[in-house]
């Protein structure tokens, strides 16, 4: 469909917390190109933090799992000229089928993900990252230069200081094998403290036990993580020199705020798209392993009981590239 004749046009991604904000440059490259559309967006409650500052959208309709009559209802009410499908799943597919207009579909790759991880047949090389792939949807459209997007309100209170010397430790993942091992983030802390570094652990809900034990073992570090306070998370980032994690929606959040970030891949590659996208980076990985990628979102245990991607990206390996990168 042609933009230029849409009014008021809807975005669907419901989860998760990096890939809503890998649609961040689609929403702002359409708004700028196309100022007079009015971007509705729909994503699972728990993420609405991701967009509830954005000026770009006109609005947002919350998906939640246990009754979602009223956003039936809204949604099939409402009049839009275009629904961009960016999860592509049954259930966005479920609220699409609501809509009166046209619609498109983010190509997802399904197969060419399953050969990559099964047969090591790798039909993603050369693919652009995923902001660039959802843009694709929309043919012949273009993003502009610009990176990833997430608007904190005025007056967040942090505990990093601007222009300081604190770098960012981000250790969790909902997958073990996206996790570089924990004594590795202790190790490395204690490395940087010694190099005049000071070190926070940051991280949501499900990070607070391995953040506060690395926290723990590295003297004068502090830990800040909490329960899922996205904006208080990002705000304390956005004050780092660099933010060090795995594969993860903190990658995504740091690179929103266009702080620096050195990030591990373990049984994950680059090729699935969700490198960082228009941010200083440094990516850490192990590139002599024929048994990469694994999986394409982790795995609870390395299927073949070594973890070589992880174990052999030592602390060592990784202090000297993150001390070249910051000077």
């Amino acid at each position: 469909m042609d933009l230029s004749n849409a009014n008021r046009i809807i975005i669907i991604r419901l989860s998760s917390l990096g890939d809503i904000l890998l649609t961040t440059p689609l929403i702002r490259s359409i708004k700028k190109n196309f100022e007079n559309i009015k971007i509705d967006f729909l994503l699972r409650e728990e993420y609405k933090d991701t967009l509830s500052y954005n000026p770009y959208i006109n609005k947002s309709y919350f998906y939640q799992r246990n009754d979602n009559s009223k956003v039936f209802e809204s949604l099939s009410s409402s009049k839009y000229d275009l629904c961009i499908d960016l999860q592509n799943n049954l259930r966005s597919s479920k609220f699409a089928s609501l809509l009166n207009c046209s619609k498109v579909k983010f190509q997802k790759h399904t197969i060419d993900k399953f050969l990559l991880v099964n047969f090591k047949i790798n039909r993603l090389r050369g693919l652009p990252p995923i902001p660039v792939r959802y843009a694709s949807s929309l043919k012949g459209f273009q993003l502009d230069d610009e990176g990833l997007d997430l608007f904190l309100p005025e007056g967040l209170k942090t505990s990093v200081k601007k222009q300081g010397n604190t770098i960012g430790f981000c250790p969790g993942s909902r997958h073990l094998t996206k996790m570089w091992p924990e004594e590795y983030f202790i190790e490395l802390g204690n490395m940087l403290v010694s190099e005049g570094f000071n070190i926070a652990l940051l991280g949501g809900k499900s990070d607070r036990e391995v953040c506060k034990r690395i926290s723990e073992k590295i003297p004068l570090s502090v830990d800040l993580s909490n329960n899922d306070d996205l904006l208080g998370i990002a705000s304390e980032m956005k004050n780092c020199k660099l933010i060090v994690c795995n594969d993860s929606g903190m990658l995504h959040t740091a690179c929103a705020v266009k702080t620096p970030v050195a990030v591990f891949f373990g049984s994950t590659v680059g090729e699935f798209g969700f490198i960082p996208y228009n941010n200083r980076n440094l990516i850490l990985q192990n590139n002599c392993l024929s048994c990469r990628p694994c999986s394409h979102i982790g795995r609870e245990k390395c299927p073949k009981g070594h973890f070589k991607c992880m174990l052999e990206v030592t602390p060592q390996k990784a202090l000297n590239e993150i001390l070249g990168m910051l000077k």
